[in-house]
């Protein structure tokens, strides 16, 4: 299996595997029912977050494995982790369930009123890390 190849599988594990985590934790938080609810109603966002973020890892793990040596780990864990967040943002409010503390109260449904802006910035930290990374396997291919 060449390089390219592998690449593709590790970034397709990664979108699938940050839906997973997105599944995990809202159905944990409120229901499978309101997560199935919420990716219904969030969709656009929800899959462009998880295929940005696919598309990073793919990117990332050809660097890597194209030039052997360590490449910008620091925009990956940065824009999967504004990923991470903006999607389960979007039913973070309910937390609030659970979390009967006054202060996590007040900060979860600041995250709830908010939620479309996260989404547009994980989005945007998804585009930023996607250029840059695409941007060092250009230059790499160019040498």
């Amino acid at each position: 299996m060449n390089t390219a190849h592998k690449s593709e599988l590790k970034g397709v594990a990664g979108a699938t595997a940050l839906l997973s985590v997105y599944f995990g934790v809202v159905s944990f938080i409120s229901g499978p029912a309101f997560a199935a609810e919420q990716f219904y109603r969030f969709w656009y966002f929800i899959l462009g977050l998880s295929l940005g973020f696919g598309v990073q890892i793919g990117l990332y793990s050809y660097l890597k494995a194209a030039i052997r040596q360590k490449a910008s780990r620091g925009v990956l864990a940065v824009s999967g982790t504004t990923s991470t967040a903006a999607m389960i943002s979007c039913c973070a409010h309910y937390l609030a369930n659970i979390l009967p503390v006054i202060g996590t109260a007040g900060i979860v449904s600041i995250i709830g009123q908010y939620q479309i802006e996260f989404f547009w910035a994980g989005l945007a930290f998804n585009i930023a890390g996607i250029i840059y990374i695409g941007r060092q396997v250009i230059k790499f291919r160019q040498t």
